[in-house]
C-alpha cells in the first residue's frame, strides 16, 4: 500500500466540508418574512459555537488548528458538526505528521459513525502497517486489518455520494478505499491460509495499483502458499522480482521447485516485467515426480560423490531401490562435510547441511561427537563447521534428519583459551 494513497485520503476527508463552505448559524426570519424554501442539512444554532468552529476552521498554522478543534469539539460535544469536525483534525493531524492521534481520532469518528468509510480505510491500513512492522501483536493487527477492510467493502456497497463532491470525486474515492480494504483482507486472508480470498482480492488490488511491488509479491505467495503451489505465482513473482532484486533468489528458487530446473526463468523475469498483468494461458512445465527427479541425480554419478542435499532429496523421495543404493554407499563410512550450526552441546552438535535448511535456521544432521568438547569450545548458532562422521541412521520427509556417530569437527571451532605460563607471575596494579 502506498502511503500517499492514504495522504491523499486524509486531503479528501475534508473535501466535502470546504465545498460546502461554513456551516450555517442559525437566521431569525424577519416578521411577516417567508420561511426559506430549503435550510441547509447542518445549521449551528449557537453563534458561540458557530465561531469557535469557524475559527478553527480557518487557522492556518496547523498545530494551532488542531488545538483550536480539539477544544470545540470538547466545549461542544454534541455539537451538529462533529462528524466534519473529527473529518478536519484527522486532516491537521496528518499535516503534524502525528500518527497515534490519526489513530485515535479515526476511533473517535468510528464512534459517531460506523460505517465512516475514511476511519474505516485508515483504522485498517494503520493496523496492516503494524502487522508489516512485526512484533507480537503483528497476527492480531492483521487479523484486525482484515476485519476493518470487511467492514469498509459491506458499507461501499450502499454509499451515496456526500454533499460536496463532484462525480469524478467520489468515484476516485470510492476506488481508493477499495483499494486499501481489498488489501487489507486479502492480507489478512493470506496469513490466514484462506488461499481462495488472497488470489481473489489481491488481484484486484493488483488491477489497481500494477506497480506497487507489496501488492505483486503477496499476490504471488497467495499463488504459491498452497500445496500443490498455483502456476500463476511464478509469473507474479517474477513480475516483483524484476522490480525488487532482492526478491530474486526467492523467485528463481520458486521457478526451479516447480519446474524442476532453472531452464526458461530469465526469459519469464523479461516478460513479466513487460506484461501488465498475466497472460492469457500463461504456463510452466512442472518438473518430473519426486521419485523421477531422485533417479536422475543417481544418473550424476556414484552415489557417495553426491552432495549433502541430494543425498537428503533421494532418502527422502526416491524409490526403495534408489534411497537403498545411496544407503549402502555411505551407511557406517567416514564422510566430510561443510554444515552450520543450529544448536550445539558438548556431546552434539545439530546442524544444517542444505541450503534451503540453512536458510531456514533448520537441523538436518545430528552429528555424535567420538570426544566431548570442552567448555570454551562448543560452536555457537550460525558458525560454519567442516565436519566428519559415519552416517548411522537417517529420518526421511519434512523433518529429514542424518544422524553421524564417530564425529569430529576438523574446522570452524572456537580456539582454545591460552593458559599463563608456568611460574610467570603479574604483579598487581597499585
Amino acid at each position: 500500500m502506498k502511503k500517499s494513497l492514504v495522504v491523499w485520503l486524509l486531503a479528501a476527508a475534508s473535501l466535502a466540508a470546504q465545498a460546502q463552505g461554513a456551516p450555517a448559524a442559525q437566521q431569525q426570519p424577519a416578521a411577516g418574512a417567508a420561511a426559506p424554501a430549503q435550510q441547509q442539512k447542518k445549521v449551528i444554532q449557537d453563534p458561540n459555537e458557530y465561531n469557535a468552529y469557524i475559527a478553527a476552521i480557518n487557522a492556518t498554522d496547523p498545530a494551532k488548528k488542531a488545538q483550536m478543534m480539539e477544544s470545540y469539539l470538547q466545549t461542544y460535544p454534541n455539537s451538529v458538526m462533529k462528524e466534519d469536525g473529527l473529518e478536519i483534525l484527522l486532516k491537521t493531524y496528518q499535516q503534524l505528521n502525528n500518527s497515534a492521534q490519526i489513530k485515535a481520532v479515526a476511533q473517535r469518528l468510528l464512534d459517531v459513525d460506523a460505517n465512516n468509510l475514511t476511519a474505516l480505510a485508515l483504522l485498517s491500513y494503520l493496523d496492516r502497517q503494524q502487522a508489516l512492522a512485526g512484533g507480537t501483536d503483528a497476527a492480531t493487527a492483521l487479523q484486525e486489518a482484515g476485519e476493518l477492510g470487511s467492514r469498509g467493502l459491506k458499507v461501499l456497497e450502499t454509499a451515496t455520494k456526500p454533499e460536496g463532491y463532484t462525480d469524478d470525486q467520489w468515484n476516485s474515492m470510492k476506488t481508493s478505499f477499495r483499494e486499501i480494504y481489498l488489501g487489507s483482507v486479502g492480507h489478512a486472508a493470506l496469513q490466514a491460509k484462506d488461499y481462495t480470498t488472497a488470489q481473489q482480492d489481491l488481484k484486484e488490488v493488483v488491477a489497481l495499483q500494477p506497480t506497487d511491488v507489496n501488492s505483486i509479491y503477496l499476490l504471488a505467495l497467495a499463488y504459491l502458499s498452497p500445496k500443490p503451489p498455483v502456476v500463476d505465482g511464478l509469473f507474479w513473482i517474477a513480475k516483483a522480482a524484476g522490480a525488487a532484486p532482492q526478491l530474486l533468489p526467492y523467485a528463481k528458487n520458486q521457478y526451479a521447485r516447480y519446474h524442476g530446473s532453472e531452464d526458461g526463468f530469465d526469459a519469464l523475469l523479461a516478460s513479466a516485467k513487460t506484461e501488465a498483468t498475466i497472460p492469457a494461458g500463461f504456463t510452466v512445465a512442472p518438473a518430473p515426480s519426486a521419485a523421477d527427479q531422485a533417479a536422475a541425480m543417481l544418473k550424476k554419478g556414484p552415489p557417495e560423490t553426491l552432495s549433502f542435499a541430494e543425498w537428503q532429496f533421494i532418502l527422502s523421495n526416491g524409490s526403495k531401490d534408489a534411497v537403498d543404493q545411496v544407503w549402502t554407499a555411505i551407511k557406517g563410512k567416514q564422510v566430510q562435510l561443510v554444515a552450520v550450526v543450529v544448536e550445539a552441546a558438548a556431546d552434539s552438535l545439530k546442524l544444517a547441511g542444505s541450503v534451503d535448511d540453512i536458510d531456514a535456521k533448520k537441523a538436518d544432521i545430528t552429528l555424535k561427537l567420538k570426544e566431548p568438547l570442552a567448555a570454551g569450545r562448543i560452536p555457537k548458532a550460525g558458525d560454519e563447521l567442516t565436519v566428519q562422521g559415519a552416517p548411522s541412521e537417517f529420518t526421511p520427509g519434512d523433518n529429514f534428519n542424518l544422524v553421524f556417530s564417530d564425529g569430529e569437527v576438523l574446522k570452524g571451532l572456537p580456539e582454545a583459551a591460552k593458559k599463563p605460563a608456568a611460574g610467570v607471575h603479574h604483579k598487581a596494579t597499585q
